[in-house]
This record gives structure tokens, sequence and C-alpha cells, in this order.
């Protein structure tokens, strides 16, 4: 997996982008050999839809799950 670039000497245009697909490969793609291209697509929408969105801790949102947040969010 490539991580796509921006225009040259713009490092920063994709930063939250390239933050979230270094992400991905440390944590789901690095080491995995895919039998096929849907396994792969499978394996990172569950990554995604299922992990990332709903119970993985962000730092960006004081290392609550999203959902944690959203409830706090609504809450206060």
């Amino acid at each position: 997996m490539l991580c796509s670039m921006s225009r040259k000497g713009d490092c920063w245009d994709n930063a939250v982008v390239e933050s979230f697909f270094e992400t991905l490969k440390r944590e789901l793609v690095d080491g995995c050999v895919y039998r096929s291209r849907e396994e792969a697509k499978q394996a990172i929408f569950e990554y995604v839809e299922v992990y990332y969105n709903r119970k993985r801790r962000h730092s960006s949102l004081g290392y609550l799950t999203p959902l944690e947040a959203e409830c706090q969010a609504t809450a206060a």
C-alpha cells in the first residue's frame, strides 16, 4: 500500500489522511499477505467500520473511543 503524495513541497496538505494511512498500515496491513483483492478490501472495511470508528481510542478525542466522545458531548 502506498500513501498519496501532494504537490512537491506541500507535505502538510494531506496530514490527517497520511496519519490515518500510517495507522492503518501499522495496525492492520504490515506483515499481512492477502490472497485476493476482495480479502484485502474486506479486512480494511472491517478495520475501519468495526474497530477504528467504534472501538479504537483516539488521541485527538482524549483517548476516548468515538462512541465515548459522542456520549460525553451529548451529555454536556
